[in-house]
């Protein structure tokens, strides 16, 4: 399994990941502005509007924001005009790096992402460069603490789960992406709280890091996802869990 997810979920623990209630809004508003653009105002209908829908009310954001996001995203409302942007690059030891964001001015954004990855041992690549190695997959990560190996598997693979992964501390239930919300269901059925439950791009391979090059890892992943138009940075490192968690 990819370092981001290990990395991802020991933020989740720490508390760590946008502290900042208002920019975690933000993100999530324009998820729900680009669900409903694309795949129109209807959860029922569209998937990605339902899970980020499903996200933001976990997020506790109030339930008039997210209904002014979807009016924005079908334009019932007037506002800011967004696009999605992608942009793929290299970070230290040749990780592959995938950053997905979401702009009302493609410069801007672009000559700021070019000058993270720079400032952080990393390069921006072009288009297409990483992207083959990544397929998307939905995951919704168990903590050890919660379930047994046994006990997740009876849960998720009648409900569509193609596999579940030990890790470290947990257990990484991967689906296709359209089962997602029937595993999250099942866990819930079960009892079985979950760390996280999204989809994401789950690396074909990874690159071991460790020392300077985790380190530097780390503070280009922190930088990348700090900014205010990224909403998921994706990468192929592997970094041990121990070290993750001292350097998160």
């Amino acid at each position: 399994m990819s370092g981001h997810s290990k990395w991802h979920n020991i933020r989740l623990k720490k508390g760590k990941v946008d502290a900042e209630r208002g920019k975690t809004f933000t993100k999530l508003a324009r998820e729900i502005i680009m669900a409903a653009k694309e795949g129109g105002a209807n959860p029922d209908s569209n998937l990605r509007l339902r899970l980020a829908v499903q996200k933001a009310r976990e997020s506790s954001m109030p339930q008039e924001n997210i209904k002014r996001a979807i009016q924005r995203g079908s334009g019932e409302l007037e506002g800011a005009s967004y696009e999605e942007v992608r942009y793929e690059g290299y970070g230290p030891g040749g990780v592959a790096v995938m950053v997905e964001a979401v702009t009302d001015n493609r410069n801007r954004t672009v000559a700021e992402i070019r000058n993270t990855f720079s400032k952080n041992a990393g390069h921006l690549g072009e288009s297409g460069c990483v992207a083959w190695m990544f397929d998307q997959k939905g995951m919704a990560s168990v903590s050890k603490d919660a379930a047994s190996e046994d006990d997740v598997m009876m849960a998720v693979l009648e409900a569509g789960a193609e596999d579940v992964r030990a890790e470290e501390e947990t257990f990484d239930v991967i689906t296709p992406p359209e089962a997602l919300p029937a595993v999250r269901e099942a866990l819930q059925t079960a009892g079985i709280p979950f760390l996280s439950a999204e989809v994401t791009m789950v690396p074909r391979s990874t690159v071991h890091l460790e020392g300077k090059e985790a380190q530097q890892m780390i503070r280009l992943m922190d930088a990348l996802e700090d900014h205010d138009d990224v909403q998921n940075v994706y990468a192929n490192f592997d970094i041990e869990e121990s070290v993750l968690a001292a350097l998160s």
